[in-house]
């Protein structure tokens, strides 16, 4: 492998090609619980591997203590349901070491609007909707949902929720609302993290009607008078405005913090002020470490 003087060889992560091997030469780190076979979700996988076959490859890397040996490092879930239906053995994407406990947290979960772009390229290849919709253990409504996912949603707010997990009834809400309310609603989301269906509806209360597709219709909200809607559309408003400021500055403000942060550190690395604020200033020395050490951390 070609390299420049003094630099190491980049070390594949895994190996090039899938093997076919043996459902009892797998070792799993885990049992999948009753509970976890009961869920939608393992529903859904196994009615797709059913359906289509395993589309993902297990993972995973040899057993170093037994040859022949593999311990499975992702896709127990899958494994289970191979196992379930009498499966012998499944393609395999062999690591080249033991990634146990990061692997997970490297996969990107297949997001709401990821899944929608799959199945309109499923449709597209010809594929039934009777037939994807069993794959996917939902019935053929439910699909045609999915296929609609988009419509009605502004193509900024669609970039900004591109990877997110957001429910088909937060999609519904959304909806509800003018192109510029929703990249707002969007940029919420994104700003607090949350993504649910509760918290949609509370946007979707605080909009004001001139935001909204449909203003002659009213948003009655279960439990909230008009005047806390008032209230709501206010505080809402603020926090957008707010949100946009801090976005103007953060950049500025987080320069600042770091050269102050780095000035108190040289300062508290010189023996004689540490001496100096010992004698005079104890009460400035304890803030001063602090500062320090949170630069470490984030170092």
């Amino acid at each position: 492998m070609p390299r420049s003087r003094g630099s190491r060889p980049i070390s594949m992560a895994f190996e090039k090609d899938f093997i076919r091997l043996p459902l009892d030469r797998i070792c799993p780190l885990y049992a999948v619980r009753t509970e976890t076979k009961g869920t939608v979700k393992y529903r859904q996988v196994a009615a797709s591997i059913k359906e289509v076959g395993l589309v993902e490859p297990l993972v995973v890397v040899p057993d170093k203590s037994d040859p022949g040996k593999y311990m499975l490092l992702d896709g127990h879930v899958r494994h289970a349901i191979l196992m379930d239906l009498g499966d012998k053995d499944a393609p395999c994407q062999v690591a080249t070491d033991d990634e146990a406990f990061t692997y997970n947290k490297r996969i990107s979960r297949l997001a709401t609007i990821q899944e929608h772009k799959m199945i309109l390229r499923a449709l597209e290849h010809g594929v039934p909707e009777e037939r994807l919709a069993r794959a996917l253990n939902i019935n053929v409504k439910s699909l045609q949902d999915k296929k609609r996912l988009l419509d009605g949603i502004c193509p900024e707010a669609i970039e900004l929720l591109k990877d997110k997990q957001v429910s088909l009834t937060g999609f519904r809400v959304l909806r509800k609302m003018k192109p510029m309310r929703q990249i707002e609603a969007a940029e919420l989301m994104v700003a607090m993290n949350k993504y649910t269906i509760n918290y949609a509806r509370s946007l979707l209360a605080a909009t004001p009607a001139s935001q909204l597709v449909d203003p002659e219709q009213p948003k009655a909200v279960k439990g909230i008078s008009r005047q806390q809607l008032e209230l709501m559309e206010r505080e809402s408003a603020n926090l957008g405005r707010e949100l946009r400021l801090v976005e103007d500055t953060y950049g500025t403000d987080h320069l600042d913090l770091v050269l102050a942060r780095g000035y108190v550190s040289k300062l508290i690395s010189n023996a004689r002020i540490t001496r100096y604020l010992e004698m005079y200033h104890p009460e400035f020395l304890p803030e001063f470490e602090r500062i320090t050490e949170t630069e470490a951390l984030a170092s």
